[in-house]
């Protein structure tokens, strides 16, 4: 089995491969402040809980836009497993272009986002990737990564907005019945629902028309789900592109 690891700034998703199928999923809270024997303990445990033995575990590989846990990381997964992780940096193979003014400053998720798209679903592509930022990525004909557009987040703008008012309360991101909220809670889900997808659909148009094409359109990230259901584009959706990526750049350098 190999474990794909990806870090994000508020969650880290495991995801372990056989060949090329991917068994499970499951997410840990980022947080700086563990030891790598904090992470090896919750790896073990977690890994057990999907029924791994470690001897099982052949190898490893992290994606990570938070270098300070970068280390600690690959310490964890040779505590516990006793391989050494590759990790998605300057120099890996990749089988893409990064077509870019600083091809060392793009953020290894969004090159495993890339590769994926690139194997599974053809370029060019535009990858809608929904995380604590919003990434919209537009890759070439070749499946080159052309450039990146970055957004604050949904969860970013929900808890600024609960944070930032004496009134607005914390709350559940999903649809309300309609756009014109009657209540406070209802009022702020149709901001943060139908303001996302609409800015969405909006940024789709806009960088439709600057590559001269319609863009086929993959959808990713955890909170994926709750938006594009109200976005007016076509989407594909797959919240494991990362992962795959991952797994695709691990075969290509081992």
């Amino acid at each position: 089995m190999i474990l794909t690891i990806d870090i994000g700034n508020t969650s880290i998703a495991l995801g372990g491969f056989l060949a090329d199928e991917l068994k499970f999923v499951v997410r840990l809270s980022t947080d700086i402040t563990k030891t790598e024997d904090e992470y090896a303990s919750k790896l073990l445990n977690i890994l057990e809980i999907h029924g791994v033995n470690k001897k099982e575990v052949d190898g490893a590989i992290i994606s990570s836009v938070v270098p300070p846990l970068n280390t600690v990381m690959k310490e964890a997964i040779k505590l516990a497993y006793g391989v050494d992780a590759l990790i998605v940096c300057p120099g890996i193979k990749t089988g893409i272009g990064i077509l870019c003014d600083a091809p060392t400053s793009v953020g290894a998720d969004l090159i495993c986002s890339c590769v994926a798209a690139n194997e599974f679903y053809g370029s060019p592509t535009l990858i809608v990737d929904m995380g604590t930022a919003t990434k919209m990525i537009v890759t070439n004909k070749n499946g080159a990564f052309t450039g990146v557009s970055i957004i604050p987040g949904v969860m970013m703008g929900l808890n600024a907005l609960a944070s930032g008012t004496a009134q607005l309360p914390q709350i559940s991101l999903e649809a309300p019945p309609t756009v014109i909220g009657k209540n406070t809670v209802d009022c702020m889900k149709s901001g943060v629902v139908f303001g996302n997808a609409s800015l969405l659909d909006g940024m789709i148009d806009r960088i439709n028309r600057e590559v001269g094409e319609e863009l086929p359109i993959i959808m990713t990230g955890g909170y994926s789900a709750a938006i594009a259901p109200h976005c007016e584009h076509k989407m594909t959706i797959d919240k494991d592109l990362v992962l795959k990526g991952l797994n695709i750049i691990y075969h290509k350098n081992k």
